[in-house]
């Protein structure tokens, strides 16, 4: 019987994920005028992206003297800004066939200033750049983002005058080396003035629109945030998880250099179809119309209530935060995550000791399932990072901008095998992981660790993981005897390493805490219901929760493998022990338990086949037709 729940609430929340990762139906021409329309900026679009236009080409100037004709046209005071490329930037836009001597080796800012009512207050600056690079025409980047910027002028000025002076910043030079904003605010007499700033980027050309950096300190910013967004056509898609994870790699946009200032603001993009990424199909037809909508809606409301906001945002101390299916944010001071574990820790508690009088949990089964989740977790890690490199090799050893492309294109097929391979590993553990000869598992996991050395070099972190993987393997008695102690004990170690993310990056625990008290309160009210996890009223309970967890947490892992996934395909490992937190109680019965094993194995060659087919769905480019 828990068979059947257990697939019902698996599809529900698929369901209802894939639902929350739609884009929002572009608007039309004849919405009314203080509306975003995706139809009015696509005809800017079309314009701009009719042929490549990086720094110095024929192009670049057509595409200038477009946008300050456009800019005039919408009421802005218009000037442009003249600075130096940098050598580096000199040196690699000549190394991909551009020509720096045509454009006096220089880049070239447009300025558009709406004054306020009131010249002396903060303004807010809308940015985005218009070069691109040499062999696309950049329909998403960021043409996307220069045609939002436009609509949203448009509509600001529909619903009336604000308080604050908008400027709009329209950057070049920001493929070379960010060139155009280091020009703008290492020294325009503007800069001083601006007090926050909307910018908008792309690295693909389609999917939801996320808000994935802010300036630090950005509680303040988060709040208002979180109640201009929601008003956004499609809601909103942002999380602090996704602000750390971007602190700490060596991206950057036109965002870095404000950021770097200690201006406050938000940053947009959208990562989608990553095979438009800097490609030459990165044209007007190909771009993803609901992605424009999303990001111009979210730039026009931020933009919007900044305008008129009493006080713009002060930097004080980042927020933990998150979207709860794009309809609305939740979001609290670090201290707060705190008060959350020891909520979950009480619910564990209360759910663990009705267990025990009620159902006979011992504590040394919590203790294996603790165990069950850490075997889970290394497993996934060494498992995930194999099925990702049969679909080409890790960014650290591709030798051109080409493969590096190419892995991009092939995303979509290394997510689909790295998700499968989590879903084999979520099934053997629901079928009983011990129940194979523990020999035969062992000796796979050792094969599949030796696999990542030999396809990706020595990776200490994964050759760790297999080795504890193997070890747990060959160990008797260690896996959970019970649902209740599979449950439980899972619970347990999703707070363990809740507690030490609040100690080290609470802007991240959220993704512990929230799940593990979805999961408390499921195992609290099934324990009070039917201890024996068989009678419809306390599998309802269960089946809620993993319906919304699971259903939250496909939100979350489709953007982060996008982001991250390419180089750390085992963070879909991670997510999915929240994922087996949530589905334990629904292990069916040992009737079924060889089945449901045979039924990993077979998702996992699957997950591995879909992979390797990338290669052949994806081949890899020639340098001469990009």
């Amino acid at each position: 019987m828990r068979l059947f729940w257990l697939i019902g609430s698996l599809v529900l929340a698929l369901a209802i994920g894939v639902l929350t990762l739609q884009v929002p139906r572009p608007v039309s021409a004849d919405a009314p005028a203080a509306v975003f329309s995706t139809e009015r900026a696509m005809v800017d679009v079309r314009e701009i992206a009719q042929r490549p236009h990086p720094v110095g080409s024929p192009d670049h100037a057509r595409v200038q003297a477009y946008l300050l004709q456009r800019m005039a046209a919408l009421g802005l005071q218009t000037s442009t800004q003249t600075g130096p490329l940098s050598p580096g930037s000199i040196r690699r836009l000549t190394e991909e066939g551009g020509d720096p001597a045509a454009g006096n080796f220089s880049a070239t800012n447009l300025i558009g200033i709406l004054p306020g009512r009131n010249p002396a207050l903060p303004a807010v600056a809308l940015m985005a750049h218009y070069d691109t690079v040499p062999h696309s025409p950049g329909a998403a980047d960021d043409t996307a983002g220069v045609s939002a910027v436009l609509e949203t002028v448009r509509a600001i000025r529909a619903r009336g005058p604000a308080e604050r002076t908008l400027v709009v910043l329209l950057t070049d030079g920001e493929e070379l080396d960010l060139d155009g904003a280091r020009v703008f605010w290492g020294g325009h007499p503007l800069r001083d003035r601006i007090g926050a700033v909307v910018n908008l980027e792309a690295r693909g050309g389609g999917g939801r629109a996320m808000m994935f950096e802010t300036g630090r300190g950005n509680a303040q910013t988060v709040a208002l945030f979180g109640k201009a967004g929601v008003r956004a056509t499609g809601g909103v898609t942002s999380n602090s998880l996704a602000v750390f994870v971007y602190e700490t790699m060596p991206n950057g946009t036109d965002f870095t250099i404000p950021k770097a200032r200690g201006v406050q603001g938000v940053n947009f993009a959208f990562i989608g179809r990553p095979e438009q990424y800097h490609a030459p199909v990165s044209t007007p037809e190909t771009l993803d119309q609901g992605s424009v909508q999303h990001i111009g809606s979210q730039a026009l409301e931020s933009a919007d209530a900044l305008l008129r906001a009493p006080a713009l945002p002060a930097a004080t101390a980042n927020a933990v935060y998150a979207d709860v299916f794009g309809q609305f944010v939740i979001h609290y001071p670090p201290v707060m995550g705190w008060v959350l574990w020891i909520a979950a820790v009480a619910l564990l508690a209360g759910a663990a000791v009705l267990a025990r009088r009620r159902a006979g949990l011992t504590f040394a089964d919590l203790g294996r399932g603790m165990v069950d989740g850490l075997w889970f977790l290394t497993s996934g890690l060494v498992v995930t990072h194999v099925v990702r490199q049969l679909g080409g090799p890790l960014s650290g050893r591709i030798d051109s901008a080409d493969a590096y492309y190419t892995l991009l294109a092939r995303l979509p097929w290394l997510e689909a095998g790295a998700a499968l391979a989590v879903l084999a590993l979520m099934l053997a553990v629901l079928g009983g992981r011990a129940r194979p000869d523990r020999r035969v598992s062992a000796g796979a996991l050792a094969v599949l660790t030796v696999l990542t050395i030999v396809l990706g070099g020595l990776n200490p972190v994964i050759a760790g993981a297999g080795v504890v993987a193997v070890g747990l393997s060959l160990a008797r008695g260690l896996a959970a005897k019970t649902v209740w102690g599979g449950w439980t004990g899972l619970i347990a170690l999703a707070l363990v390493f809740a507690a030490g993310a609040q100690a080290a990056a609470p802007e991240t625990a959220f993704l512990f805490l929230w799940p593990a008290l979805l999961a408390g309160l499921a195992a609290v009210a099934a324990a009070l219901l039917d201890p024996g996890l068989t009678r419809p009223k306390s599998l309802v309970a269960i089946a809620v929760a993993t319906v919304l967890g699971g259903a939250w947490l496909i939100g979350l892992s489709h953007p982060v493998f996008l982001g991250i996934g390419m180089d750390l395909p085992g963070v879909l490992a991670l997510l999915g022990l929240l994922g087996l937190m949530l589905i334990r109680p629904f292990s069916p019965e040992r009737a079924v338990a060889r089945p449901l094993l045979m039924a990993a194995l077979a998702v996992l060659v699957i997950g591995a086949g879909l992979s390797s087919y990338a290669r052949v769905a994806e081949p890899m480019v020639i340098a001469a037709t990009r």
